[in-house]
């Protein structure tokens, strides 16, 4: 080819290029997600507990919606957050409504179970989906479920079975179960209790801990006493809010270790776990937040992640596919657990491995070799689909129905 019509056709190509790109500029089209949470209330101020990360769960879903933005670039399509934080005694209802007002039909909640039901029965989430990343009550996956929700977060049922698994796999099998007063801990005390029936383990004692003083001065005289009684393999403690287990390590009568809610925990998340890739998200986390990322934040980063993955591979950002899709068979999300993580279609809650984590250390995940399922080891974690009581059934359509 000669040199003018070589540099013809450069010309031409270069030509066609910007004009595709105009057009693609042109035709990029912004898909907006919400983000409602209300704030936890402080610690008491003399209190051991670790305060509430600033931007707990926002943190998360702003470097997810960066993530998206990188995949959607090439397809035209661009993402925005809507994120809005109330004060405890806050209006998440009126502030749910203004977002879908704004035309918001994807927000994630980190919302009390009471809450996030009262938002999902109202009459503007008929055509919403809320993803819930901040509470991990069981009845939220079962009589209380709704087809509108989808559950990010693991249920306790899940952490439960989780630790159950490594610790029947250990043959730590005989229990001494503490429960705290809330009913938090009185949640996470039945799932426990459920777990130990389903492994196989045994509740040799339990007790409810009910001093109301401050543990940090007493517990050293206290723990004994209240331990004493039983023989048993390890301490399992029911204190959500931490207001005493961390006072059982190393004062129990006899030596045993401590798990559950202190000691060996069972998370969604943990900054020491580094595996399949999870140091990359956790050092891009760290340089956006400033901290360590938490387990509410891995969840609000993994259903912004969802909703992105939807609009990659349908192509689209309008509600209607994005909905069929995240409900359909060939929905699944990387991670950084080793494995896929897929939806549930009884309950809508995220499949997902469990990890098992000391303070400062990665010690497990599960599910645990050994214990098997029919169709995924990875619901042999909570409650499966023959014991949900969770009602509502999937529709050809992507859509559900009560």
């Amino acid at each position: 080819m000669a040199w003018p019509a070589c540099l013809a056709y450069a010309l031409l190509s270069l030509t066609i290029g910007e004009n595709s790109a105009f057009a693609a500029a042109a035709e990029k089209t912004t898909l907006q997600i919400g983000f409602l949470a209300i704030e936890k209330a402080p610690a008491p101020a003399l209190s051991n507990r670790e305060a509430t990360p600033k931007g707990l769960g926002l943190q998360g879903a702003q470097l997810a919606i960066r993530d998206n933005g990188t995949t959607g670039k090439f397809l035209g399509q661009s993402f925005r957050l809507e994120a809005v934080v109330l004060p405890a005694d806050g209006d998440a209802l009126r502030a749910f409504r203004e977002l879908v007002a704004k035309g918001v039909r994807h927000v994630v909640t980190l919302l009390p179970a009471d809450r996030l039901l009262q938002l999902a029965d109202s009459p503007e989430a008929k055509n919403v989906l809320l993803y819930n990343v901040g509470s991990a009550d069981d009845h939220l996956r079962n009589e209380a479920c709704r087809p509108n929700l989808l559950h990010v977060l693991p249920s306790r049922a899940m952490l439960a079975d989780a630790l159950a698994q490594y610790l029947v796999r250990k043959r730590w099998s005989r229990w001494f179960l503490v429960v705290g007063p809330r009913e938090a801990d009185r949640h996470f005390a039945d799932a426990i209790r459920r777990a130990a029936s389903r492994f196989g383990a045994r509740i040799v004692k339990e007790k409810n801990w009910t001093y109301s003083h401050d543990a940090r001065r007493t517990a050293a005289a206290e723990v004994p006493l209240f331990t004493q009684g039983a023989d048993y393999d390890l301490l399992l403690l029911a204190d959500e809010r931490g207001d005493f287990g961390e006072y059982f390590a190393y004062r129990s009568w006899k030596p045993r270790p401590i798990a559950g809610t202190q000691g060996l925990t069972p998370t969604a998340w943990h900054w020491t776990h580094e595996q399949w890739g999870a140091a990359q998200l956790q050092r891009r986390f760290q340089k956006h937040a400033g901290r360590r990322m938490q387990p509410e934040d891995y969840a609000a980063w993994l259903a912004i992640r969802a909703v992105g993955e939807a609009a990659t591979r349908t192509g689209k950002t309008d509600f209607p596919p994005l909905r069929k899709y995240l409900f359909g068979e060939n929905f699944a999300l990387q991670g950084f657990k080793g494995q896929k993580l897929t939806l549930r279609p009884w309950n809508h809650q995220l499949r997902q491995p469990i990890l098992l984590a000391a303070p400062k250390a990665l010690v497990a995940s599960a599910p645990q070799e050994g214990f098997l399922h029919p169709k995924t080891t990875l619901d042999s974690l909570g409650y499966d689909a023959p014991e949900s009581g969770c009602t509502f059934a999937p529709s050809k359509d992507g859509k559900t129905e009560n």
